[in-house]
């Protein structure tokens, strides 16, 4: 069932959003070789708890830490661990928070240094796919219009979408209804409704789709042990029309990028705290 959210639990739902898009601005900066994604973890933790929030994925189905961060070849789900970071890697950060009783939800692939030319083609494509889905969470439209505009957007570029997870309706839950595939056909799925609030989150592998689950029953990898990209927004429908709740403008001041990409999908320009 998709619960429906009033304009005040969407501005709640934002501020979670907008804790984790400042958690992802403040590793950014932290991510560099010989740094642990252990290290990463505390540091997330430590900013997450005095922000006045719990981190949401602690504990959550069991989860040991407040971030999951997948390197390389990792889709989602990399549990955090002690190995160093190094020249060249690229990770993925995917964390959440649980405030005002609102989970957020998203996250962002990062270079480290001078990254394959290949690699850093599968993080643009990747990245800009998210926001073609976005573009079609919109009044009139179905769960698998978005699915569709990703998977075609994708696979254009000869990479592999992932079947096995997608994303998902948010809200006092983690996971709510809809699940939101990142492939499918146009006109399938349920229809967007006003008030729906929705992580969209495109994994994308440069080779196969297939993937598999290492044994610490976590970690996602792909089949070919070839990279993987993972981008994810918090989007709201407002007045019919997709509506970000979270950014990446925290992350891109941090790293000196200027970007516009996310400003037709606001009401009003971006205010940062």
């Amino acid at each position: 069932m998709i619960i429906q959210k009033t304009r005040e639990e969407i501005e709640l739902m934002r501020q979670s959003a907008l804790l984790v898009s400042k958690t992802l601005g403040m590793i950014a900066t932290e991510i560099k070789p010989g740094v642990t994604t252990l290290h990463l973890d505390k540091l997330a933790e430590e900013f997450i708890r005095d922000h006045g929030a719990v981190p949401g994925f602690l504990g959550l189905y069991g989860c040991p830490s407040s971030i999951l961060t997948s390197v390389n070849d990792q889709v989602v789900h990399g549990l955090p661990t002690n190995t160093p970071i190094q020249e060249g890697d690229i990770v993925s950060v995917d964390c959440g928070t649980l405030m005002n009783e609102y989970y957020g939800d998203h996250a962002y692939t990062f270079e480290v240094g001078d990254v394959a030319p290949e690699t850093k083609k599968l993080l643009q494509v990747t990245k800009e796919s998210l926001y073609v889905g976005i573009r079609e969470f919109k009044a009139g439209n179905r769960v698998e219009d978005v699915g569709n505009a990703i998977q075609k957007y994708t696979e254009a570029h000869g990479y592999g979408v992932v079947r096995e997870l997608v994303g998902h309706g948010l809200g006092k839950k983690m996971h709510e209804d809809p699940e939101m595939p990142n492939y499918g056909k146009r006109g399938r799925g349920k229809m967007f409704v006003e008030g729906m609030v929705v992580a969209i989150e495109p994994m994308i592998n440069l080779g196969t789709k297939n993937i598999k689950q290492l044994k610490d029953g976590w970690t996602i990898v792909t089949a070919d042990r070839k990279p993987s990209a993972h981008f994810e927004h918090d989007v709201a429908l407002i007045d019919g029309k997709p509506e970000l709740l979270s950014t990446y403008a925290y992350i891109y001041k941090a790293l000196g990028i200027v970007s516009d990409e996310e400003a037709e999908f606001r009401r009003q320009p971006l205010v940062l705290s």
